[in-house]
C-alpha cells in the first residue's frame, strides 16, 4: 500500500515539491553560511518524494540550544511558509476521503518544515 500511495504521490505533484526543495537546497548552499539550510531543503526533498513509510523523529543529537536557535532562523527567513503551504494543501486534500492519506503526508511535511533541525528521517 505504501508503494502505491508513493507512486501516486509522485506522479500528481510530488515530483514538483521535490524538485522545489532540490533546486532551494542548491542555490542555499552556494554560501557558506545557507549549507546547513541547504542539507536541511535537501531533508525535505528526499521526504517529499517519497513520503509514505517514512518516520520523521526528534534526534538527541549532542548539538544543543545550536539547533534551537538555526529552528529559529529557519522558521523566520521561509520555514513559517512552507509549513502553511503545507497546512493548507493537507487541509484541501482532508476534504475527500481519497485524499486524507496525502493530507497526512502533507501534515507531516508541515511538521518537519517547521523545525528541521534535530530530526532524523527513517
Amino acid at each position: 500500500m505504501k508503494l502505491l500511495g508513493n507512486i501516486i504521490w509522485l506522479l500528481f505533484g510530488g515530483i514538483f515539491i521535490f524538485l522545489e526543495y532540490l533546486v532551494g537546497g542548491f542555490l542555499l548552499c552556494l554560501t557558506i553560511i545557507g549549507i546547513p539550510f541547504g542539507i536541511q531543503a535537501f531533508k525535505l526533498a528526499f521526504v517529499a518524494l517519497w513520503p509514505f513509510g517514512t518516520r520523521v523523529e526528534n534526534t538527541d543529537s549532542s548539538a544543543g540550544c545550536l539547533s534551537i536557535i538555526m529552528n529559529v532562523i529557519w522558521l523566520l527567513c521561509g520555514g513559517i511558509w512552507i509549513a502553511l503551504t503545507h497546512l493548507l494543501f493537507g487541509i484541501i486534500f482532508a476534504i475527500t476521503i481519497i485524499g486524507i492519506p496525502f493530507a497526512g503526508q502533507h501534515i507531516k511535511l508541515a511538521g518537519l518544515a517547521l523545525s528541521p533541525f534535530g530530526k532524523e528521517i527513517h
